[in-house]
């Protein structure tokens, strides 16, 4: 039986005619994912391939990434704050600030008593603070305990304890660690100063029986015989500056990845990457996104001026310029970055370098360099760190570096600058040799 089914010849025939109709490509859009047919397994088993590298990669790169940004939450602060102890007074009350001060130093605030030379008052103090010579400081102020003795033993009523100590900082510097390291450290170790020494002023009072004839006359002297007024000398009181000093910042960097990927994609679609020499496309892929970079970085500027961001509090009414030209010199210094890796990494890993780029540069912008890990001292020359510290500037006239600041991001233009033709050379000469290839072949044929 076996034999005549292998001389039919019509069997044979048969088997033919199935094997043919296998390799018969499938008519579009008619193959279910569990198909049989053999071209489809092949391109299922090739997405399935690409699909597993690419979740491969983005495993790796929560941890070789995203650990960049987890770490600079980590473990914070690293290192105290400088704070300032300055004893205007001289007297009891400076002493015991002083001393008490001394002995709160944590991990937050570490505590520096500083001489009274060179501040004639407070106000220079505050001057200090925001020259950013210290990060918070407390003084005791001049005859802080001369007015409390007048109104212990006189029984002045219109004694006002809160004239005693100053606390002076500034939000805006970073609000981040004014809200959560700087005010409530700073105001819980003043609270327990003040408490004390209360209780050993009406222990005092009671013990020369004058406790009664004080109570009648300044009860709130003996309840609180000293207290603290909190000078924040720039808060952090615009909340959409939020927008342009870090949030913004990544939406600053899309927009600019925006048109690189753009004109990676005209070129592509146009032919002119073929069809330029070498020189004239340089000059395009510069040209172009820094004239978009121009334009682009005027309306991100003026959504900023349409919810009322204060342009004119540090340079007047040529703030609003002085924040367009930051804006613009910030997306060429991130933008010009991904142009000039574009024909390296491709479209397929230029995403990748993209989120490095946008956690390592946000990183630095949450929280004060000086309490993260010194890893992230790169910060300094980050463009978002330098961007965000020349907002603050701007909106809420803080230290004045913004000089620096422009300097560091047209450094990193002026670096693109120069990498990307030496990247567009390599790839260049890697076209040419293919096309030469390409040339030969269809000669021999």
């Amino acid at each position: 039986m076996n034999n005549e089914v292998a001389n039919d010849p019509s069997a044979s025939t048969s088997v033919s005619v199935n094997e043919d109709a296998q390799l018969v490509p499938a008519p579009p859009f008619s193959l279910t994912l569990l198909a049989e047919n053999p071209e489809f397994i092949e391109a299922r088993l090739k997405f399935i391939k690409i699909m597993a590298l690419r979740t491969i990669l983005m495993i790796m790169a929560i941890f070789a990434y995203f650990s960049i940004y987890w770490g600079a939450l980590w473990k914070v602060p690293v290192r105290p704050l400088e704070g300032w102890i300055i004893d205007f007074d001289g007297y009891r009350i400076g002493s015991t600030v002083k001393d008490e001060l001394l002995k709160q130093s944590d991990n937050r605030i570490a505590w520096q008593i500083r001489s009274t030379k060179g501040f004639s008052n407070a106000n220079d103090v505050a001057t200090a603070v925001v020259e950013e010579e210290c990060w918070v400081a407390v003084t005791i102020n001049a005859d802080a305990s001369a007015r409390l003795n007048a109104a212990l033993f006189s029984g002045n009523g219109s004694y006002n304890s809160s004239e005693a100590i100053t606390i002076i900082a500034v939000e805006a510097r970073n609000e981040n660690a004014y809200r959560t390291f700087i005010r409530p450290s700073v105001e819980m170790s003043v609270q327990n100063i003040v408490h004390n020494f209360a209780v050993e002023i009406a222990a005092e009072i009671q013990a020369q029986n004058n406790l009664t004839a004080l109570l009648s006359v300044s009860p709130s002297t003996l309840v609180q015989p000293i207290y603290y007024t909190l000078d924040n000398v720039r808060p952090f009181d615009v909340p959409v500056a939020t927008a342009v000093s870090f949030v913004g910042l990544i939406y600053l960097l899309i927009l600019s990845f925006y048109i690189v990927n753009s004109g990676s994609l005209a070129r592509q679609v146009s032919g002119l990457e073929r069809m330029l020499t070498f020189r004239s496309l340089i000059q395009l892929r510069l040209l172009t996104p820094l004239l978009l970079y121009l334009v682009i970085s005027c309306f991100y500027a003026l959504l900023s001026l349409a919810f009322k961001l204060p342009f004119e509090r540090k340079f007047g009414r040529s703030g609003f310029v002085v924040y367009w030209m930051l804006s613009f010199c910030g997306m060429s210094a991130v933008g010009l970055a991904l142009e000039a890796l574009m024909p390296l990494l491709t479209a397929k890993f230029i995403q990748l370098f993209l989120m490095l780029w946008i956690i390592s540069n946000i990183s630095t912008c949450l929280l004060p360099l000086d309490i993260l890990p010194g890893l992230y001292a790169y910060g300094h020359a980050a463009p978002f760190y330098n961007i965000s510290r020349a907002v603050r500037t701007i909106v809420f006239s803080t230290r004045n570096e913004v000089g620096k600041n422009f300097g560091v991001l047209v450094a990193w233009i002026v670096v693109s600058c120069l990498t990307m033709p030496l990247i567009q050379w390599y790839r260049r000469r890697e076209q040419v040799q293919s096309w030469r290839k390409s040339q030969v072949a269809q000669k021999l044929v």
